[in-house]
């Protein structure tokens, strides 16, 4: 049943591909070609869903022996990458809930999205989604994982700028996906690590030698992989993405940020407790982080006047218990919570739009006089604590204006003394435009007019006069100016064209190689 596994990720990948390749090639489009886009996409998860039961169900029976190795995806010296999946453990039971989620949005999606300009679009990437999610919880390896972390977020990317036409939504989209890649940064980072220290980025491999490792090390890997959690859990400091997430359609909120994708940063820490349990400095910040987060959402969750607002502090903040939780060392709490979590925010989020008919006749409850009583309170919190600006101001406009710096730099100090091919042949050109054009500007005039004279003496100056512009005009200004002018220009555009050719990626690896190779011999 181990073997199973491999077809769980794999199906919803083939369908987006026929999905994508279809309205690519015109085959499925428009109107007509909903039933079909619809049916292939319920198809392949549904497939997916029964087999994750199946997955799950011999597990409970112990039949799976615990993990499956379909091959060696590549091999660079030492570092050997496998293709592995779990089959039993936690990562069995979340890819079978998750896969029962995936069903109950996909099929919501249909009649949600039913006449929609991106109709196609949207489930070619619900189902790339799906299969990058299942991929994450299911891989054995740390580069499986990351594939999934990584093809998840482009989707959330993708969906939240579903309407692209709205400058707003594409601003939000863009600052969610920078916004992630802190996450991803960690993520690496701790891969790197973890390969250095533990000589493997197999999850049972780092989690069986963990108490081998020592306490800096253990601390170290756990803290990168707690920051990618952080990012992807929407924790603190990165709380206020996702409000911004929620431009997307509701369907893909509900999937990513209610029901799925929002739970992989504690699922990670969840997958790593062996190597968390040997950090207590990184046990202590999950806690400290997930607490923080918990009252931040709370406070900011009282004064949201949208649904899908209040929901997303909502999700935060349940968030951050579950990593109060596993920073208390109650594992199997956070689990089972964010099991829950997941079902019961899914479905909050579907009946979203029709929460003003569900709620008629049941007014909401008012918050308490302590608190309603607290007007600076209340401005911070319908700021949301200004955490965005305070990150444009600490993070953003740094950089942007490091970077204008360093281009300033580039233009005006590197690219004159280095004399770059490209910009040295536009400083010729112009070199010759302008000379032409004070040459053309020039009244008329008669080249002897300036030595004219009489008398011996006179001609005498003015045969020399004569002999000296002959010179000046054919040897200095032709022969020097205008020739050397061209001469330069065919330097800089052959100085170009070698640019371009040692650039090729064949060239620039036999000069990387060529590089190594000397750096050895010395």
């Amino acid at each position: 049943m181990d073997a199973l596994v491999v077809l769980i990720p794999l199906l919803p990948l083939v369908a987006a591909a026929i999905i994508g390749i279809g309205h690519l090639f015109g085959q499925i489009s428009g109107e007509s070609g909903e039933r079909t886009t619809a049916n292939i996409a319920t198809g392949a998860i549904t497939l997916s869903c029964v087999l994750a039961l199946t997955l799950l169900g011999a597990d409970l029976l112990g039949k799976n022996t615990g993990s499956f190795n379909a091959g060696q995806w590549l091999r660079s010296g030492t570092l050997g990458i496998q293709v592995s999946f779990f089959t039993t453990g936690f990562s069995t039971i979340l890819a079978a809930l998750f896969s029962i989620l995936l069903i109950i949005v996909t099929r919501f999606s249909i009649n949600y999205m039913h006449r929609e300009a991106g109709f196609h679009r949207f489930f070619f990437i619900l189902s790339l989604f799906s299969s990058a999610m299942l991929l994450l919880v299911l891989s054995g390896n740390a580069i499986g994982t990351f594939i999934g972390w990584e093809i998840a977020g482009l989707c959330s990317y993708l969906l939240i700028s579903y309407a692209y036409d709205r400058p707003v939504a594409v601003l939000n989209a863009t600052r969610v996906f920078v916004t992630n890649r802190i996450g991803d940064a960690g993520f690496i980072l701790g891969i790197g690590v973890s390969y250095l220290y533990a000589r493997s980025i197999e999850w049972g491999s780092l989690n069986a030698v963990a108490e081998q490792l020592t306490t800096p090390t253990a601390t170290v890997i756990a803290l990168c992989f707690a920051i990618a959690a952080f990012a992807k859990s929407v924790q603190l400091p990165f709380t206020p993405w996702l409000g911004r997430a929620m431009e997307g359609p509701t369907p893909s909120s509900a999937v990513f940020y209610g029901a799925v994708m929002v739970h992989a940063g504690i699922y990670l820490v969840i997958l790593l407790q062996p190597i968390f349990e040997r950090a207590p400095f990184v046990m202590a910040l999950l806690a400290i982080v997930g607490l923080s987060t918990a009252i931040y959402s709370f406070v900011v969750g009282l004064t949201q006047t949208d649904v899908k607002s209040s929901l997303c502090f909502a999700t935060s903040g349940q968030l951050g218990l579950m990593f109060l939780e596993c920073g208390l060392g109650l594992w199997q709490l956070a689990s089972w919570h964010l099991c829950a979590h997941a079902i019961v925010r899914g479905y909050q989020v579907l009946t979203a739009p029709s929460l003003m008919h569900n709620v008629l006749g049941n007014p909401i409850k008012p918050v308490s006089r302590d608190i309603a009583g607290l007007r600076w309170l209340y401005t911070a919190s319908i700021q949301r604590f200004w955490l965005d600006p305070i990150a444009d101001r600490a993070l953003v406009r740094p950089v942007h204006g490091l970077g204008r710096d360093l281009g300033y730099f580039d233009d005006h100090i590197v690219d004159r003394i280095m004399g770059t091919p490209a910009r040295a042949g536009r400083a010729i050109s112009s070199l010759a435009q302008l000379e032409k054009r004070v040459l053309s500007a020039q009244p008329e005039h008669d080249p002897n007019e300036f030595s004219r004279s009489s008398g011996v003496a006179g001609k005498f100056f003015q045969w020399t006069a004569d002999i000296f512009n002959w010179f000046e005009d054919r040897l200095v200004l032709r022969g020097i100016g205008i020739d050397a002018i061209d001469m330069g220009r065919q330097l800089g555009y052959a100085a170009n064209k070698f640019e371009k050719l040692i650039l090729k990626p064949r060239y620039l690896v036999v000069f990387v190689f060529t590089v190594l190779l000397l750096a050895a011999a010395m």
